[in-house]
């Protein structure tokens, strides 16, 4: 705790963006009710990640697919891989720094 009697929490970067595309934020514990919306919002875009990538790799295994079938599936990956960058980029932002970090030289 600080001398205010309060610790310092960083912003944990949220899985939806706010007006204009900017980016929503919240500080706590990570128990509050957004932290946990936020939790489960990120599992779903991970689940449907997943389910993207088994369809892409059907799809691409079939050789029969179309221009269009294969933009339409090329705009459902991006969007997926934005998802997925933003969790990892928040997730990371959360961890812990390592005490002693590895010595690699």
């Amino acid at each position: 705790m600080s001398g205010a009697g309060y610790e310092r929490l960083a912003g944990r970067l949220l899985p939806w963006a706010g007006h204009e595309g900017k980016p929503c934020y919240v500080v706590g514990d990570g128990t509050g009710y957004v932290s946990r919306l936020a939790d489960d919002i990120e599992s779903i875009q991970l689940g449907m990640a997943d389910d993207l990538l088994g369809h892409a790799a059907e799809l691409l295994a079939e050789h029969g697919a179309t221009a269009g079938e294969l933009r339409y599936l090329a705009s459902r990956l991006t969007e997926s891989l934005a998802d997925v960058k933003r969790v990892a980029e928040s997730r990371g932002a959360r961890l812990v720094p390592a005490s002693d970090p590895l010595d690699l030289g």
